[in-house]
């Protein structure tokens, strides 16, 4: 890839466990304070009630899967926070780019057991999960007339959501993007994950030496990106800029990381080289951090040989993985995070393990510099990575 200008990001919106928008979650995350618990929202029959991370008292339409209900209040929260109205908006050329993974799966259990049972359901369910694809509900929503793409990468869909919401601007293909991820909470997820022997049944500790696995949570993430011309156009500020992109999959094994982090190795060489920035640039990581046996020994070490030195910190266990929303709403928290010059410490850590590469921030701290990495390391060997900073036309 050849050295592309920096894209603005000019708007963020966040919610997720830890608050209803951006400013609420980073006050729970530099507050330390986090509560994963049972779910209210479904029930399982397994012997183990496996807490996770569930967005209070919110309700969505009854129109629309939660999914896309999650992703339309953070999109609302990024619309605003950048300054656009819908005037505006509809006379652009916006397009639209999501992450999800649950948000993408045409599923109702209630409809399949009566369809399989030899009855004849009534096909309301499947309509509305045909009008909740995450990315044409935010384009539906808006009137917007652009590129309209949902991107399904497991838990790298929302990376790289934003990674190619970037493309978009850089190809002048929009003068606009709302990029991000949303997913939800549910049974079949809830159960799947269970049935994959990777989650924690207390809260989770991501590098910790007692680690035992994730903890799930739900929420959605979105950022504005502008082209430059529009943005000096309107004399708005950006809050970050994107300054590069690396993807790279080692297809290793299904679910588990490839002991070496090959694919990581790849991606972060990738967005370091597109953006110009020297690996002694970077402030802090952002790290995918599940709090699984695997994927944090693996992780650590490889930001130990590439990136010797550079603080790093999970912020799921502030917010559980929230899969296909997990690389935006990290994303947002990193920008947030670059903004303040402060990074929180990474909850749930309290045991340093001898066989990982060093160990995560601990406690509330300053970071030194204005570019940081975002990390995101998914099923199937996909590894995403985006450098944020400030390095750029302010």
């Amino acid at each position: 890839m050849t050295h592309p200008w920096p894209v603005a990001i000019t708007g963020l919106g966040c919610i997720c466990a830890a608050g209803t928008n951006l400013d609420a979650c980073m006050e729970s995350l530099y507050g330390g304070r986090r509560a994963p618990a049972p779910s209210l929202r479904f029930s399982s029959n397994h012997p183990t009630r496996f807490p996770v991370f569930e967005v209070p008292d919110f309700s969505e339409p009854p129109e629309l899967l939660r999914t896309s209900a999650l992703g339309l209040h953070a999109a609302r929260e990024a619309i605003a926070d950048a300054g656009v109205d819908l005037e505006t908006l509809r006379s652009l050329r916006v397009g639209v780019c999501v992450g999800t993974t649950v948000g993408s799966a045409m599923n109702n259990e209630q409809f399949c057991r009566d369809y399989r049972a030899g009855l004849d359901p009534d096909l309301a369910p499947i309509e509305r999960i045909l009008r909740s694809n995450p990315a044409a509900a935010i384009a539906r929503e808006f009137g917007l007339t652009g590129p309209c793409q949902t991107v399904v990468n497991a838990c790298a869909s929302g990376t790289d959501a934003v990674g190619l919401a970037a493309s978009w601007i850089r190809g002048g293909v929009c003068d606009m993007v709302i990029a991000g991820g949303a997913d939800e909470l549910g049974r079949i997820t809830y159960n799947g994950f269970i049935s994959l022997m990777i989650t924690d049944d207390s809260p989770c500790k991501p590098f910790d030496r007692e680690r035992k696995g994730l903890n799930l949570g739900e929420g959605a993430a979105m950022l504005i990106l502008e082209s430059e011309q529009l943005r000096s156009g309107r004399a708005k500020n950006a809050r970050s800029f994107l300054l590069g992109y690396g993807s790279a999959c080692d297809a290793h094994h299904l679910t588990a990381p490839k002991p070496d982090g090959e694919g990581l190795r790849y991606a972060i060489a990738e967005a370091l080289s597109c953006s110009d920035t020297p690996a002694e640039e970077i402030a802090f990581v952002n790290a995918h951090g599940t709090g699984t046996p695997d994927n944090d020994r693996v992780e650590s070490r490889v930001l130990a040989d590439v990136l010797p030195g550079v603080p790093f910190l999970s912020t799921k266990g502030y917010t559980g993985h929230t899969l296909g929303a997990a690389g935006a709403i990290e994303a947002a928290f990193t920008v947030a995070c670059l903004e303040r010059g402060m990074v929180p410490g990474n909850a749930g850590f309290a045991t340093p393990d001898p066989e990982l590469g060093g160990t995560p921030v601990q406690g509330c701290s300053k970071i030194e510099g204005t570019v940081a990495l975002s990390e995101s390391l998914a099923f199937g060997g996909n590894n995403s990575v985006i450098l944020l900073g400030k390095r750029g036309t302010a």
